[in-house]
């Protein structure tokens, strides 16, 4: 290990940073009234303790009340933040771990109708896509308080001992003042690129006379824009060397593209189907260019990659934040030898799709982060061993045998395929979502070093059930496709996974009808037009595949656009006949009497799941608890102790699908924070 060169330590000025591996500024929208407190506290300190060299807190801290978060970030406007921060700072750094904050302007990436209702102010009066505010152009006192906020912002991370700042310079309103597309001021703060630096250096030039020269000043830049008429590489490869030059600047943290679109912000920071690393060679070039402290983050999920990016000596410091939200451990497992017990990001991405949302970022098959004050990433073992008996090897199911297993009980699991996975392995089946499959993969791997017993091809009923002997059985059976949804014409009707397995050959002119919203539909649509079909996707719903959010739907419509899907929002499938060979679909809508009728020859609906429970309901009488949860015994994290039934054989429980029809991270969550207790 004193080799690996993820384990060397890196002199940054006077800091000596323990490895090669960080968390980059991000903001989990943790705060409490907008201050990092027990939560926010617990979540950083996790990765402390487990070895990250440094934690980066805190992505787009706002500086200034002009610029009102979105989501719900830390406002490092305030005085009271010092205390909160000093606080993280401290208990970080007992675990060894530096800690920096991200402080930002939004500038027009935001809203005027958040926090105080003040006018979003830019460089120009062009609009930003993603939020759709009109802002007003800066003028000069403008510019003169917002260069004051980021010293006093500058001043308050000093003071609360924090290891450095960084500065955000992607989307935000530094580098709308160096994009030719958001500054259209003229005098000395536009024009020339010189003079589109200029706040940025007078920025520079105020936080140092607060913080001093030794204090740590780094910056998140975008180096290219990659969008025409903007910031070129070749002008972001200049703006590099003139940050280093300025002598104010002690790290660069290298961005390629913008945020100002879901397409834009996706390619940025990808998602699963999309390639590992894509901006890393870019981030070597600036590193080679400056032989300046160099940091990248983006998709770099697993070892082998971070470990390529130092030992090719493409940067300085790789960021792995989003692995480390799936798996806080990383680095204790590279140095204990365990990499493969590494739990695996698959790029599902459903923790930045839930902010952008407003939403607190989860991690969709680690249901411990951002619930670190009640959910432990390491399970104990439990007091006394009992028998748990799992129905279904899904991710609620495995995740139930794999905490069950990790306290100690003897577990064995059920399942009536010939291969576990469930939903997860029908979502795998298609391209772009087949690192999905590791949830599932990792999970076997760990059951089976815990000693989890698995009868595949096997049907559970309640003699079976009885035979085992168990404590505990939990039923994770999952759900099965629901299309009863017209008034009448129900038996012409396709499932969504119909189409993904392969079970059903897509027709040639197919009506998509998704009222669910989530990924099964769009996997559907793809699948079918990528046959050649005429594909239509109908929605009730006024928006597109909400449940799917902003950047995972970018891969989809990519694909879909370029196959001439037509997209159809605010109608209702109401019923479908047969009229020769081919079906007479009757479509209305929630907001008139208005009906209409389309002639297809494949309707495919998405309509969630219902429950497989039969074997709950069986087993329910012989259960001592039959079936019931004592809910805030759950929620705090109590054992279950209800006794309805004293002559009862076993405490039962349903999780996941089999309950209702929701998706991967609650069934995973659901078998987490019962099973932990038992």
């Amino acid at each position: 290990m004193k080799n690996d060169p993820l384990l060397q330590p890196y002199r940054l000025k006077h800091l000596t940073l323990r490895n090669r591996i960080i968390t980059t500024s991000h903001e989990p929208a943790y705060p409490e009234d907008g201050m990092p407190k027990k939560l926010y506290r617990a979540y950083h300190v996790e990765r402390a303790k487990a070895g990250v060299a440094m934690t980066m807190t805190a992505g787009s801290a706002a500086i200034s009340r002009d610029s009102p978060p979105v989501f719900n970030n830390i406002l490092a406007y305030k005085d009271e933040v010092v205390g909160w921060m000093k606080d993280l700072t401290d208990e970080c750094h007992e675990h060894g771990a530096a800690v920096m904050i991200q402080l930002t302007h939004l500038g027009r990436r935001t809203r005027w109708d958040k926090g105080d209702w003040l006018p979003v102010v830019s460089p120009s009066h062009n609009q930003e896509p993603a939020h759709r505010a009109f802002p007003k152009q800066l003028e000069q006192w403008d510019i003169d308080r917002i260069i004051r906020d980021y010293a006093d912002a500058a001043e308050r991370m000093k003071a609360a001992g924090l290891d450095g700042i960084e500065l955000q310079a992607y989307g935000h309103l530094m580098d709308q003042f160096w994009s030719p597309l958001t500054n259209e001021l003229e005098g000395p703060y536009g024009g020339s690129l010189q003079n589109r630096l200029r706040f940025t250096f007078d920025v520079l030039t105020a936080i140092r006379k607060r913080v001093g020269p030794e204090f740590i000043v780094g910056i998140r830049y975008t180096g290219d824009e990659v969008l025409a008429g903007g910031l070129q590489k070749e002008e972001g490869l200049q703006i590099s060397q003139l940050l280093k030059d300025s002598g104010m600047i002690d790290f660069l943290n290298v961005i390629r593209g913008n945020i100002a679109t879901d397409a834009g912000l996706t390619d940025i920071i990808p998602i699963q189907g999309m390639r590992n690393a894509p901006h890393l060679d870019f981030a070597g070039e600036i590193k080679t260019l400056t032989g300046f402290p160099t940091f990248h983050a983006a998709k770099i999920p697993d070892v082998a990659t971070a470990r390529h990016a130092i030992a090719s000596g493409l940067v300085d410091m790789v960021g792995m934040t989003r692995a480390h939200m799936t798996d806080p451990h990383i680095v204790r497992k590279i140095i204990e030898g365990r990499e493969d017990d590494i739990r695996p990001c698959v790029g599902a991405n459903y923790c930045l799709d839930r902010i952008y949302n407003a939403g607190a970022a989860y991690c969709i098959h680690n249901a411990a982060t951002g619930r670190e004050t009640t959910m432990p990433h390491e399970i104990p073992k439990a007091v006394q061993k009992r028998k748990v008996v799992i129905i279904g090897a899904g991710p609620g199911g495995l995740e139930a045998a794999r905490v069950a297993g990790e306290r100690g009980h003897e577990v064995v699991v059920y399942e009536l395929a010939d291969k576990p996975g469930g939903q997860i392995r029908l979502t795998a089946q298609s391209e772009r979502r087949k690192e999905m499959i590791s949830i599932i993969d990792w999970r076997m791997a760990q059951c089976e070093r815990l000693g989890v017993r698995f009868h595949f091809n096997t049907w559970a009923d309640t003699a079976i059930v009885l035979d085992e002997n168990a404590d505990v059985v939990i039923v994770a059976t999952g759900g099965m496709p629901h299309t009863e949804v017209l008034e009448h014409g129900n038996q012409f009707l396709v499932s969504s996974w119909d189409i993904i397995s392969g079970d059903v050959k897509p027709g040639r002119n197919v009506l998509v009808y998704d009222d669910a919203g989530d990924h099964a539909g769009l996997q559907a649509a793809e699948f079918i037009a990528r046959s050649g079909a005429k594909t239509e996707i109908m929605t009730p719903d006024r928006s597109f595949a909400p449940e799917v959010m902003g950047m995972n739907l970018v891969p989809y419509m990519r694909a879909l656009q370029h196959l001439d899907t037509t997209f159809t929002v605010t109608y209702r499938l109401k019923a479908v006949e047969k009229q020769g060979d081919q079906l007479l679909a009757t479509i209305g809508t929630d907001y008139s009497d208005l009906t209409k009728t389309r002639l297809v020859d494949q309707v495919v609906v998405n309509h969630g799941t219902r429950p497989l429970d039969e074997l709950y309901f069986d087993l329910k009488p012989l259960a001592s608890n039959e079936g019931a949860l004592e809910y805030m015994d759950l929620i705090v994290g109590k054992p279950q102790t209800v006794v309805s039934n004293p002559e009862g054989r076993f405490q039962l429980f349903r999780i996941g699908d089999a309950v209702a029809s929701r998706n991967t991270h609650a069934a995973i969550y659901d078998a987490l924070r019962l099973v932990k207790d038992l």
